[in-house]
């Protein structure tokens, strides 16, 4: 399959015996930060037909678990993403947000990311790298605070 033009970003999040919300975090390999299963639509593909695939692919997180869209939107530079794959014309493609409930499966890492943990709002907030995590973030906790 060759790449849509477009990314997905997904935050798992899981609701704790106590109600605290955590949030699972992940340091990218190769780029050492942390971020939110992120990766690419493929041809045909749905940005939440993505979603679904990245989180069973990146962290092995059932693809009939509750996925949440968010609001949230970003554009991200082809450059760096992918590169130069649908023409010199298309520079920014955009980075749809979703949160996915984790209920009890333990997360798996596949080789993109060398690991991961389950934090508060606050201790994600700071510890991700990209605006777009961050504001997706705070979207998803003021959503589920509610």
């Amino acid at each position: 399959m060759s790449r849509a033009p477009f990314q997905v970003l997904v935050l798992p999040y899981r609701i704790l015996q106590d109600g605290q919300l955590v949030y699972a975090i992940f340091r990218r390999a190769g780029g050492d930060y942390w971020q939110g299963i992120a990766g690419g639509g493929e041809d045909g593909e749905s940005p939440l037909e993505a979603a679904k695939r990245e989180v069973f692919e990146e962290a092995g997180i059932n693809q009939s678990s509750h996925f949440l869209k968010l609001d949230s939107v970003a554009t991200v530079p082809v450059v760096d993403v992918c590169g130069f794959e649908w023409g010199p014309d298309v520079l920014v493609i955009p980075e749809y947000c979703f949160g996915v409930k984790v209920e009890r499966e333990e997360l798996r890492m596949s080789k993109e990311h060398t690991s991961f943990k389950w934090a508060d709002y606050e201790t994600a907030g700071r510890e991700l790298h990209w605006d777009s995590n961050r504001n997706a973030l705070w979207e998803l906790d003021y959503r589920l605070s509610r």
